[in-house]
């Protein structure tokens, strides 16, 4: 199974103060988008690397009874997952459950543009979130 790393995913109180440093640095702001489901607004930000870019992914709580805003309350602003680019999500979330995997996502959900995403707890991965996704054409 081919895994790339596709983003890392920082928890910010808003996306325009959250954008500054990164803008600066160069990064091209590559759209905006509000996951309903999850309670996010996203904003990515992308290296000049092409299709293998790894990218920046702010996320911004649409309200504080959501993942990302209890997020912030608990811990502040900061990097809150990585996320992992895999060709079969749940053929790979069947695998990691059958070898003792904690998973806060048995099954995929809607993530940004569209993708299929499920998380893995942190227990199992030494303290990290890791959000496992699949794009779907």
């Amino acid at each position: 199974m081919r895994i790339r790393l596709d983003h890392i995913g920082i928890a910010v109180n808003d996306l325009d103060s959250g954008s500054k440093f990164w803008e600066i640095l160069g990064l091209k702001d590559s759209g905006e988008e509000m996951n309903e489901e999850q309670g996010v607004n996203i904003r990515f930000f992308d290296t000049d690397a092409g299709e293998n870019a790894t990218r920046i992914e702010l996320l911004s709580p649409t309200g504080e009874d959501t993942p990302i805003g209890k997020f912030l309350v608990n811990r502040g602003p900061g990097v809150q997952q990585i996320a992992f680019q895999v060709d079969d999500l749940q053929g790979l979330l069947n695998r990691l459950k059958s070898e003792g995997i904690r998973l806060i996502n048995e099954t995929p959900t809607t993530g940004a543009h569209g993708s299929k995403i499920a998380f893995v707890h942190p227990s199992s991965t030494g303290g990290v979130l890791v959000e496992l996704l699949e794009y779907t054409e």
